[in-house]
């Protein structure tokens, strides 16, 4: 089946003869695969041999790290583009509470504005309202008269982390077509044409997806605990007029990437007198993995397809005669379904206890001292937790303490750290392989938005109870959650394989140095990556 990339793309974009080559990059292009652990990186590499083996052919970085301990979508996004931790960005998770708010909704969402009226977390306004430093599209703009920042993703929190405040245009899904925050601007007829090929794919039936021989040796149906349904079996096949559908299919990624190259063409990016960014990020395998867990059938023809998709996008911009550099990396990992993991000897996978969540936490703790009101807020069973600010002081004091207690000694919880406790921690410096558990959850802190404390559960142990809705997840401290790729590639750049640990703060002030824009070291984390061919350091 020819891709939705393909007959989209190809009705703005023609060949041209190839440029020569510029010494500072015309065109960034930074790409974010939601949920490409390292792992699977390591694992489907030798057969990808689209726009991942192009891009393998590059400097591979196979130990990036999203080194936090919030190894979610809108943390994990805010860093790339930004050379910052969650800890100084202020996206510590995709959602937070803060009990001041005189909204009944307690919740924050990360790419909200709540200050809207009748804003909710679920139901928002999009706003980069929350991000608290500059992202590198944001900072040339500034620089360079007459760049560009464009930001294309299959979620709003994405395009809202990486492009930033200062964007030219900026598009994303909202569950049923692409859509902008940006008010007033007309819709670029590369959008409608996409939007339009996007509709005409979801109004017809899709069969079931032809399985490579890999994929088929992947395809074993597994029964899922917790009301959700058996994964395993691959396929696809849809019905029209179904855009969940559509989003939980590999087409969602070449809609995705038909839209970039669109714009690029319309807008003319990497042509101009100055350098133009554009922060793409693909969702399909986050969709997937969530849906089907990392290791069968679906996962498989979700990356074969994202990979075909690549190389044709990148040979599209090689027509064009682009003088363009590409970064690669993703948000976080991400973990298979417990139920499949067990099969394969991790005797230890489990579904985490339908009971350790902040509700029924709060509930039991509220019993036991006698305290009204829901006692303590949170989004599950780890993570941020926060005590009800309509307690007294000393009430409030109660509950923290006896809400530390029983969730320390719940039998699948590794670790709880305190607010006090992160606070008086310093940030960590060495390379983040060798960090601690808090100093994953340091870089994770923020002192205004975190929790009263933070709950982190053993390895191996899925956050997920009720799998009606998904069936695998990620967030926690572990390095299949914190281990991603970090791919650099350039026309004429050499083949170099990197095993040293690395952040994804490192990226920012490397593209930088690319484009010899200068850098404040104070203001950032990150670090200038050296050895990468073309790329001098010096310029920070």
């Amino acid at each position: 089946m020819k891709s939705l990339f393909s007959f989209a793309a190809a009705t703005v974009i023609a060949a041209q003869a190839p440029a020569q080559p510029a010494p500072v990059p015309k065109l960034i292009v930074a790409l974010s695969i939601d949920q490409l652990s390292g792992d699977l990186y390591d694992e489907y590499r030798p057969v990808l041999l689209g726009g991942i083996g192009r891009l393998s052919q590059g400097t591979v970085f196979r130990n990036g790290y999203q080194s936090h301990n919030a190894t979610e979508t809108c943390p994990g996004h805010s860093t790339i583009m930004t050379g910052s931790r969650p800890s100084r960005t202020g996206i510590i998770a995709n959602y937070w509470f803060d009990l001041t708010q005189q909204r009944s909704d307690k919740g924050v969402y990360c790419a909200e504005d709540e200050r809207v009226p009748g804003s909710s977390s679920t139901a928002y306004t999009v706003s980069p309202y929350h991000l608290r430093v500059p992202t590198l599209g944001d900072l040339l703009k500034r620089a360079q008269l007459g760049s560009r920042n464009v930001a294309v993703a299959g979620k709003d929190r994405s395009a809202i982390m990486m492009g930033g405040r200062a964007v030219d245009q900026r598009w994303y899904w909202d569950g049923k077509t692409f859509v902008t925050d940006l008010k007033g601007a007309a819709v670029p007829r590369s959008v409608a044409a996409a939007k339009q090929a996007v509709a005409n794919a979801i109004a017809e039936d899709r069969p079931a997806l032809q399985m490579p021989a890999l994929c088929q040796r992947k395809s074993q149906v597994v029964p899922i605990e917790g009301g959700g349904a058996p994964v395993g079996g691959g396929a696809f096949a849809r019905k029209a007029g179904d855009p969940r559908s559509f989003r939980n299919s590999p087409e969602f990624d070449g809609a995705t990437l038909a839209l970039a190259a669109s714009l690029i063409e319309e807008m003319q990016l990497g042509r101009g007198a100055s350098t133009d960014i554009i922060s793409i990020g693909l969702a399909g395998t986050d969709v997937i993995g969530h849906s089907y867990g990392t290791q069968g059938a679906e996962m498989c023809l979700q990356l074969f397809s994202m990979d075909r998709d690549l190389g044709d996008f990148f040979r599209l911009l090689d027509g064009k005669g682009i003088d363009y550099m590409v970064v690669l990396t993703a948000d976080h990992g991400g973990q298979d379904v417990p139920e499949r993991r067990r099969l394969q000897g991790v005797s230890g996978a489990a579904r985490v206890d339908a009971k350790l969540n902040a509700k029924d936490v709060g509930a039991a703790v509220g019993s036991q001292l006698g305290l009204k009101g829901p006692v303590l807020y949170g989004e599950g069973s780890f993570g941020d937790m926060y005590v009800d600010r309509a307690l007294s002081a000393a009430d409030q004091a109660r509950a923290k303490s006896a809400a530390v207690a029983a969730f320390r000694g719940h039998p699948q919880v590794e670790a709880v750290f305190t607010k006090e406790q992160l606070a008086a921690a310093p940030s960590p410096t060495s390379p983040p392989d060798r960090w601690t558990l808090i100093d994953k959850t340091r870089a994770s802190f923020d002192p205004e938005r975190s929790g009263d404390f933070v709950v982190l559960l053993k390895r191996d142990i899925t956050p997920i109870a009720n799998t009606a809705s998904y069936v695998a997840t990620h967030g926690s401290p572990w390095d299949y959650d914190r281990r991603v790729p970090i791919l650099f590639w350039r026309r004429g750049m050499s083949r170099n394989e990197r095993n040293d640990a690395i952040e994804t703060v490192d990226i920012m002030p490397t593209l930088a140095a690319s484009l010899g824009l200068a850098i404040d070291r104070n203001s950032i984390d990150g670090e200038c990556l050296t050895g990468i061919a073309g790329i001098s350091c010096t310029s920070r």
